[in-house]
């Protein structure tokens, strides 16, 4: 009697191990992928950040200036500097995607309006107008860091902030 009591006991630790087994390739697929839905998502935030700071930027300039930066902007978005040093803040991004757009050039916007828009202080009559400008990223392809999740054709929607411009 004893002799079987043993034996179940061996028994049931191979049965977990077996179950462990089993439970372990879908549980590392499961955190691999969350792992890199985070990372995905953690991407976007800097790029929304970074368009933030380079709209910030331009905001400051009027866009028939003759030494409006838009290069330099451009270098923001992605370098975090208007320099264009150092590395991308994101793997893969370059200037070639980001894009400004104001009243004076909105060709890579296109429906948008940028100059003398019309703003409204609460009632129905107009008070006044702006300008604005516009920086996008856009077509920003995602990499995976585990080359075993097929995600490597997954394109980021544009990211933009519009920003109020001095006249």
């Amino acid at each position: 009697m004893m002799m079987t009591h043993l034996h179940s006991k061996r028994n049931a630790r191979g049965v977990a191990a077996v179950e462990f087994g089993l439970v372990l390739v879908p549980l590392l697929l499961l955190v691999c992928g969350v792992a890199e839905f985070g990372r995905a998502i953690y991407q976007y935030d800097i790029m929304t950040k970074a368009t933030r700071d380079s709209a910030r930027y331009l905001s400051q300039y009027a866009p028939d200036d003759p030494t409006y930066p838009t290069a330099q902007a451009q270098c923001l978005a992605v370098y975090g500097n208007t320099a264009c040093s150092g590395t991308a803040l994101v793997s893969g991004l370059t200037t070639s995607m980001v894009v400004v757009c104001d009243r004076v050039n909105s060709s890579g916007c296109p429906g948008g309006q940028y100059g003398n828009v019309i703003t409204y202080d609460g009632s129905s009559a107009p008070a006044g107008t702006i300008n604005l400008v516009e920086v996008k990223i856009t077509g920003f392809a995602y990499s995976p860091v585990q080359s075993f999740i097929r995600a490597s054709g997954i394109t980021f929607s544009d990211i933009a902030t519009v920003m109020r411009q001095v006249l």
